[in-house]
C-alpha cells in the first residue's frame, strides 16, 4: 500500500486528518507512531475543530518540520529552507483546493453546534475530507523527494 493510501486508511478507521499524515510519515523521521498520533490530536479540524487551517496541512508542515527543521541555535539555514518549503506546500494545496481553511475547504463551518452537525449529516468527513488527506500526502511525496 503507498503511503498515500495508508494515510487515508488511517483517516477512514476513524483518526484525523493531522493524527493521519502525521503517523504515515513521522516515523521516516524517527517520530514514534503513537506520539505522532497523540502529537497531531489537536491539530484535526482545522486545530482543535476551529475550522481553521486543515488539519491535513498541519500535519503535512510537521513532517516538513520533522526533515527539514531547525534543531541547532546555529542552523538558520535550515529555518529559512523549512519556511520556504512551508510556503511552497501551502501554495500547491491552495493550487489545488482553493484555500488551505478548513471552513472554506468544507463549505461548512464545524467550529458550531450547527455546522458540526450539518457536515457529519452530509457525509463531509467521509466524502471531502479523505480527499483532503489524500492531496496533502501526494504533495508530501513529491517534497520528500529531494
Amino acid at each position: 500500500m503507498s503511503r498515500v493510501m495508508e494515510a487515508v486508511a488511517c483517516f477512514n478507521s476513524g483518526f484525523n486528518c493531522s493524527q493521519s499524515i502525521l503517523s504515515t510519515y513521522g516515523t521516516e523521521f524517527g517520530i514514534d507512531r503513537d506520539i505522532a498520533l497523540k502529537l497531531a490530536t489537536g491539530f484535526g479540524g482545522g486545530m482543535g475543530r476551529m475550522a481553521e487551517t486543515c488539519g491535513a496541512v498541519t500535519g503535512a508542515l510537521m513532517v516538513i518540520g520533522l526533515k527539514y527543521g531547525k534543531c541547532n541555535p546555529g542552523d538558520d539555514d535550515k529555518r529559512e529552507k523549512t519556511y520556504e518549503l512551508v510556503k511552497e506546500f501551502r501554495r500547491r494545496f491552495e493550487d489545488t483546493n482553493g484555500t488551505v481553511v478548513c471552513r472554506n475547504l468544507l463549505n461548512c463551518d464545524i467550529s458550531t453546534e450547527s455546522g458540526l452537525i450539518r457536515a457529519r449529516d452530509t457525509g463531509l468527513f467521509k466524502t471531502l475530507c479523505p480527499k483532503m488527506v489524500s492531496d496533502s500526502a501526494e504533495i508530501l511525496e513529491d517534497m520528500l523527494l529531494d
